[in-house]
Formats: C-alpha cells, structure tokens, sequence
C-alpha cells in the first residue's frame, strides 16, 4: 500500500518526513496541501489532523502527525535512520529534539516572517532577534560536526534528516550556507546521498506556483 504523505512544497518540517521516505525506499506519494489557500485552517483537514498542521502521513489504517513521529515509524519499518546502537538512538533522539525547539522552528518562523508575510507587516525587531537566536544554533552545529561526516555515527540518521529541514530553501533568513564551513560540507554529504531531492522538486508547491 503506498504512503501519502500530505504536504507542500514550502514546509520544512513536511520535508523531514518526505525526504526520510524517498531515502528509505518506501513507497510513497505526496498529497498537496494547499497552506497559503487556507486549507489547513479547514474543517476538512482538522478531522485528518485536529491540530491544523502538515505534514500529515496516512499508511493504511496508521495517520500520523509531526514529522519527528513520522521519521520514527519509517525506522520501525525499514531500520534504517535510526542509529546502530541504543546508545546512538538516544543521540539521534537528543538531536531531533535541539532541532526542533533551537533550529527548525525559529528558522522557519523567521523565514515566514521574512518572506511569506507582506513587506509592510514584517516585524524587524522581532527578525533581528531571532536570526541572533539562529546564529547560535549553527554555531552549536557547525562546532559539532567538525570532524565528523553525520551528527550521529557512521550514516546518515534522523538526526541529519531533522536538522537539514530548513537549509536547503533559498529564501533568505539569515542563513548563508559559505558563512558555516562544517554546515555547508555537512549539507553536501546529504545532496550526495542516493535519491536526494531539493524540497520543491520531492513535493508540490512553491513560491514559484505564487508568483
């Protein structure tokens, strides 16, 4: 049965889950959510998600929210991306949950903020202070990966397919990739792995559609 991921283009979190499914081998197909139109704020899509986000992932009788979520359960299925050793699980563990509270979620509030609202309506005050708080968390990152080719391990893990979800996109908010030596080397060992996608070319939806 394939997997539906339901998703776009634009979402950093939707691309955790959806590139962990097409470098797992499963198979997949991603179901366009249209977030800019509203639909996520729908009472259609709240009784597929009651909490009014994407990505949504429907295996069979399985739906599941929150990509972290939907990156264990491609483990379970297929072992892989999961660490070697419980001792490499909790790793793995431990730098999903820095990502998504020090990382993801200020980068991809931040490039809303900076390119998804109108001009007019963009809090600078509020940008400049969370573009400090992201400077911190490369710094965090780019430290620990000298040296080191996958934040955990020998392989790529969850860990990578977490922290990577907002720096492919090209939309400025304030992240160079030249600025972050380890960060840009680290970014090209996964755009080297076989099957990787750019977020708009594994899903649908970009600004480009907007235009």
């Amino acid at each position: 049965m394939t997997i539906k991921l339901h998703c776009f283009g634009e979402s950093g979190n939707a691309y955790k889950a959806a590139l962990a499914l097409e470098l797992s081998g499963l198979d997949w197909e991603p179901v366009f959510v249209d977030f800019f139109g509203g639909e996520t704020r729908g009472a259609g899509f709240r009784q597929l998600n009651v909490m009014g986000e994407a990505p949504v992932l429907v295996d069979g009788g399985v739906t599941l929210t929150q990509s972290g979520v939907m990156q264990m359960y491609i483990t379970e299925k297929t072992g892989k991306f999961g660490g070697e050793t419980p001792q490499e699980a909790r790793e793995v563990m431990r730098w999903m949950f820095w990502d998504n509270h020090k990382l993801s979620s200020q980068a991809g509030m931040t490039r809303f903020l900076m390119n998804f609202l109108p001009e007019e309506k963009r809090p600078q005050e509020v940008i400049g202070f969370m573009q400090g708080r992201l400077k911190a968390a490369y710094t965090t990152l780019d430290a620990h990966l000298r040296g080191r080719d996958w934040i955990v391990g020998e392989a790529p893990t969850n860990a990578d397919l977490s922290c990577c979800g907002y720096l492919f996109y090209p939309e400025p908010f304030g992240f160079d990739r030249e600025d972050w030596p380890e960060i840009d080397r680290w970014l090209s060992n996964i755009e080297g792995l076989p099957g990787w996608k750019h977020p708009y070319d594994l899903m649908p939806g970009s600004p480009a559609d907007r235009a």
